[in-house]
């Protein structure tokens, strides 16, 4: 006898055998048995899903001698004629093939004669998408009122290119892609018949490259049994399909866990040899870290059949959740980044040393080292305070230079805005002509654009000496001579602005290192002083968010316990409270042991009292602006506003 492929072999006969598509099979079921029938099915779904295999299995229910039922007999001659495909009332139409108006005509012909043995006359049309406009509209009619005795089952892997008169017309099931477990269960089954030795992390291989077609898992099955004499292991299907084995993989995963640069170009050596497709190698490390995410998450959702679920477990259970989302978002990112790169190998290297390098250090790695001893040093060193001594000549107009964070046209853009204020309301009776004696600079202050372009928009109209007095303000505000004419008023408010800056700007003063809080002792040590204790803490960001979002109720001897907000506590697992007993034993000198449970924290949190004060901080430095008085006669002069979103507290 002939060898039969396993897709043909293994097809269906009942609806008890087919692997998934319950939704579909559930409707079918229950339309047969309560003899509610439609007159026109529409399938439509991937290749392989089922399609053209429910419509046959349909055929025989709607066609067995025993009657309508949603189990054929199987062993009536419709049932085995049907199973055969040389059923006569069971029409099969290939619309790939059959487009045109007149193969449409020549099979409407035929419909309003009765079946010739069977119950019903089955018109099975696959890839009905196909058809010709022309074919579509004649079929329409006959869709729409067909004879009792005419059922149409309409098969299709592209709906959308049906008209819509068509769908209307027709009861349409959507058939799904099977998932891999599906699958891979499906191929235990049928290799267990089949009596050919298997490996399971073979079958997920298979499985995976089905892309959710059965058919062409049953196909792909076949290959690797000859592939592999006979049998199906994951050598052989890894190099009959270009893939790499999966332990590859994990040794990736393992020596970017570990950190060492040494391990993991190790491992992609190792990996090198085999002459993988890169890309695919990076979406089966993104598989790992996925499958290791939901194991952190959610142990008991992921499958224990699935491959490598031992290595998986190890794998969980040695790196954190945050470097678990870490390692995924790179490994996702740098697949964009490999088709960029010179060639694969190297840009390959380059995503898992960039994994490498962006892991996040522990809180004993951030404090230590020579970049950290260096970075004490250079925040140690202060620059001594700049003074500007003044000349032995007093000037009527002297602006003291003053070194602070402000930009250098300010001091200068404060006396312009007196200066016009005060311009403007003179009366023009009293302005008498004078010549301001020449003024020795102390400092050169270069102000170029910005006061340009502030000198341009300070142009109030009716008074014809502002421009000039503005233009001599600034002048004086620099530390620049003033050579011409000027107004008596204007030379005073001058002079009225360069004692006020000089009373108020002092020379830049090294400020006073505030001495650091005293640690708390453990005796001491109460939920009221835990929110200043916290704020003492040396710790990681994660660890520290994890810390800010406790409540401390108490200790029982060495042991701390704290309470954790239920609403925060997504990035919280075991080690977490390991290292905060660490660090706290590292606070006190002396060893405590940390108790964290969940719950509601009904007090004030370290991160809540930190928002909180944030706030208030802001609020007050709203109101600091808003009383402030160069901000209040910048507001009367240009009638502006204050915009509040701009302001930020200064910690």
């Amino acid at each position: 006898m002939s060898y039969q492929v396993l897709a043909r072999k293994w097809r269906p006969r009942i609806f008890a055998e087919m692997a998934g598509q319950q939704h579909v099979l559930q409707a079918l079921i229950n339309a047969l048995d309560h003899d509610r029938l439609h007159h026109a099915y529409l399938f439509t779904g991937t290749r392989g899903v089922g399609k053209t295999t429910i419509a046959r299995i349909l055929s025989k229910c709607l066609n067995c001698e025993v009657g309508v039922s949603s189990v054929p007999c199987g062993e009536c001659s419709s049932c085995t004629e049907i199973g055969e495909g040389r059923f006569i009332d069971l029409i099969e139409v290939d619309a790939a093939s059959r487009t045109g108006v007149d193969d449409m005509r020549e099979l409407l012909d035929n419909v309003q004669y009765a079946p010739s043995r069977g119950r019903y006359k089955i018109y099975l049309i696959d890839e009905v998408h196909m058809l010709s406009k022309s074919s579509f509209a004649a079929l329409l009619k006959t869709l729409e009122e067909p004879p009792p005795h005419v059922k149409f089952l309409f098969a299709t892997t592209d709906p959308q290119k049906l008209p819509i008169t068509v769908l209307s017309r027709c009861l349409q099931f959507n058939l799904k892609n099977l998932s891999a477990e599906r699958i891979t269960e499906h191929l235990q089954f049928v290799l267990g018949e089949e009596q050919v030795p298997f490996e399971e992390a073979a079958l997920w291989s298979l499985a995976r490259a089905a892309d959710g077609s059965m058919r062409d898992a049953l196909s792909l099955t076949d290959q690797a049994i000859g592939h592999g004499g006979g049998q199906v292991n994951e050598g052989e299907v890894s190099a009959m399909l270009g893939t790499i084995e999966r332990s590859y993989v994990v040794d990736i995963c393992q020596a970017l866990i570990s950190g060492s640069g040494t391990e993991l170009l190790a491992a992609i050596g190792r990996m090198a040899e085999q002459a993988p497709d890169y890309d695919a190698a990076l979406t089966d490390i993104l598989s790992v870290w996925h499958q290791v995410a939901i194991v952190q998450t959610v142990p008991e959702a992921l499958d224990k059949g699935v491959a490598n679920y031992t290595e998986l477990l190890a794998l969980a259970a040695a790196v954190s959740r945050e470097d678990t989302q870490l390692f995924y978002q790179i490994c996702l990112l740098g697949r964009k980044d490999l088709q960029l790169s010179p060639d694969a190998k190297s840009g390959f290297e380059m995503v898992m040393l960039r994994a490498l390098a962006f892991r996040p250090q522990t809180s004993a790695q951030v404090g230590s080292g020579p970049k950290a001893v260096a970075k004490a040093q250079a925040s140690a060193a202060v620059a001594p305070p700049l003074e500007v001594e003044p000349s032995g000549k007093k000037p009527e107009a002297v602006v003291t230079a003053v070194v602070d964070d402000r930009p250098p046209w300010e001091p200068a853009v404060e006396a312009v805005a007196d200066a016009v204020a005060e311009a403007v309301s003179a009366p023009e009776s009293t302005v008498k002509p004078v010549t301001a004696a020449p003024v020795e600079p102390t400092a050169q202050l270069v102000v170029e654009s910005p006061v340009e372009v502030y000198q341009k928009s300070v142009q109030p109209t009716g008074y014809d000496g502002v421009q000039e007095a503005v233009q001599k303000t600034v002048d004086g505000a620099v530390g620049q001579p003033i050579e011409e004419t000027v107004d008596e008023t204007i030379k005073e408010t001058i002079e009225e602005a360069s004692e006020k800056l000089s009373q108020e700007r002092t020379p830049l003063q090294t400020p006073e290192a505030a001495p650091a809080p005293a640690p708390i002792p453990l005796e001491r040590f109460t939920p009221d002083n835990w929110i200043q204790l916290r704020r003492q803490l040396s710790i990681g960001a994660s660890l520290g968010e994890i810390a800010s979002h406790c409540l401390y109720l108490g200790r029982s001897g060495q042991q701390l316990n704290f309470l954790i907000d239920s609403d925060h506590n997504s990035l919280y697992d075991e080690p977490h409270q390991e290292q905060f007993s660490e660090a706290l034993s590292d606070y006190f000198q002396q060893p405590v042991t940390v108790d964290i449970t969940l719950g509601v924290a009904e007090k004030e949190t370290p991160r809540a009292a930190t928002t909180r004060e944030k706030a208030e901080r802001l609020v007050e430095a709203v109101d600091s602006l808003n009383q402030d008085p160069a901000v209040v006669k910048f507001k009367q002069l240009f009638d502006g506003e204050l915009d509040e979103r701009s302001v930020r507290p200064i910690d």
